[in-house]
């Protein structure tokens, strides 16, 4: 089927600070991709199952399988990256050690490896994220799309400048080649960083400066996400005595001064509250990337949450 006309990218990378609901979004990303008889790939690399536990699956293993299929015939699989299987594949890959990297597990050899250089975790990461992008299968791509459910803004710049961390571990060799070929197509347009965050200070700061940084790296931003986001109960303006008072008593209800009073509080904490969304908003639109906003959802996030995510970022 190939890509998605509104989201053409191969790669997508999901971003944002703790909190904000990443992999929700990553999730509701591969859906929405996956629709019309696609094929998607959601990856993890944290190691904190979170896909898992959204699809209340049983924890996944360093495969790729399943998880959902949706309408047309489309599928998403899932992988969680575990960097110390990644790095026996790469062994195994470049220097046919097989069974002496198995080896080299058991004592502790590679756990070490990716402890001691957390540069090299980053890259076997990557590399794995970068090899499922461009897999081909019979002539064909075996995913349209990638979904990568990456490490926090605070952390993405240097996770994903897989090359300069790698220059400092090695000069030569097939990781020094792996790892430009993971920042060339970070750089490519066939990558997107998204960006997700909530109208609070500190997340809209700190998406601001994953931008920045991300920019200064040259790697393209793709969409800011903003979510739950929620609806405006008043009008714009201060909500008077009179007027709750008013309304109180047309619906037939006790207009008592203690109801009126507590209303009126709640009504000005409301305003006040959408007076900063507006301002943190604003401040998102400054960046000059486009914008896609998702509801808070009531009752927390579902799989019905993630299919209505996944129609709304597709219409975006």
């Amino acid at each position: 089927m190939g890509e998605h006309r509104n989201w053409p990218e191969r790669l997508h990378v999901v971003t944002g600070k703790g909190g904000t609901g990443k992999t929700s979004v990553a999730a509701a990303l591969a859906l929405g991709l996956a629709s019309g008889g696609r094929r998607t790939l959601l990856v993890e690399v944290e190691g904190r199952q979170g896909i898992a536990q959204l699809f209340n699956l049983e924890p996944l293993p360093y495969a790729e399988q399943r998880i959902a299929t949706t309408t047309g015939g489309g599928e998403v699989r899932a992988l969680a990256v575990d960097p110390e299987e990644a790095l026996l594949e790469y062994l195994d890959m470049f220097y046919k050690l097989g069974a002496a990297g198995r080896a080299l597990r058991k004592v502790g050899a590679i756990d070490f490896a990716t402890t001691i250089a957390p540069g090299l975790r980053d890259v076997l990461l990557t590399g794995k994220v970068k090899e499922a992008t461009t897999r081909s299968r019979d002539g064909r791509r075996m995913y349209d799309a990638v979904v990568l459910d990456a490490p926090p803004t605070g952390r993405i710049g240097r996770f994903l400048n897989v090359t300069e961390e790698t220059a400092r571990l090695v000069k030569v060799g097939p990781i020094k080649t792996q790892s430009e070929g993971v920042a060339s197509l970070l750089r490519s347009p066939m990558t997107a960083v998204h960006v997700v965050t909530l109208l609070e200070e500190m997340p809209v700061q700190e998406s601001v400066d994953a931008i920045a940084e991300l920019n200064a790296l040259r790697i393209p931003v793709g969409r800011i996400i903003v979510n739950g986001a929620r609806p405006a109960l008043l009008p714009a303006g201060r909500v008077t005595k009179a007027e709750i008072k008013r309304g109180l008593t047309a619906a037939g209800l006790p207009a008592t001064q203690g109801t009126v009073s507590q209303l009126a509080a709640q009504a000005q904490a409301h305003l006040t509250r959408r007076e900063l969304e507006e301002s943190l908003r604003l401040e998102l639109a400054e960046l000059g990337r486009p914008m896609v906003e998702l509801p808070q959802l009531p009752d927390g996030v579902d799989l019905a949450g993630l299919e209505q995510f996944a129609a709304r970022l597709m219409r975006a």
